[in-house]
């Protein structure tokens, strides 16, 4: 199996290809503002979505929600504001986790919408 950061890279790339396949137009990646880094940031017609990537290897399973916890939150949400103030973009943002699970070299996503509130 790829090493730590090789697995983060493999679940983002996986994750860009769900999120395209599903409409959505990719705007940033790993943009960073402060603390903070989102992994993807992307639209579709309606929606403008923050989305964090969690990648495991191990049937040790956590749910979504509990890889990012408040304080990560708290910082997603900065950036996006930042990001939409830059970009002036006035859409309602929404956060969203894609969870990736690497079992015998095959990937299964859970997409989670809404995952938190900005």
């Amino acid at each position: 199996m790829a090493t730590h950061n090789d697995l983060g890279k493999l679940g983002e790339s996986l994750a860009l290809k769900y999120l395209q396949q599903h409409g959505f137009t990719i705007l940033a990646q790993n943009y960073r503002f402060k603390k903070a880094e989102v992994d993807i940031i992307c639209r579709n017609q309606t929606d403008l979505v923050f989305v964090e990537v969690k990648t495991r290897s191990s049937k040790y399973y956590q749910s979504a929600h509990d890889t990012v916890g408040e304080k990560k939150q708290e910082l997603l949400k900065e950036a996006a504001a930042n990001f939409m103030e830059q970009n002036e973009m006035t859409l309602e943002p929404r956060f969203d986790i894609l969870f990736i699970l690497f079992e015998n070299e095959t990937g299964t996503i859970e997409h989670v919408q809404d995952a938190f509130w900005g």
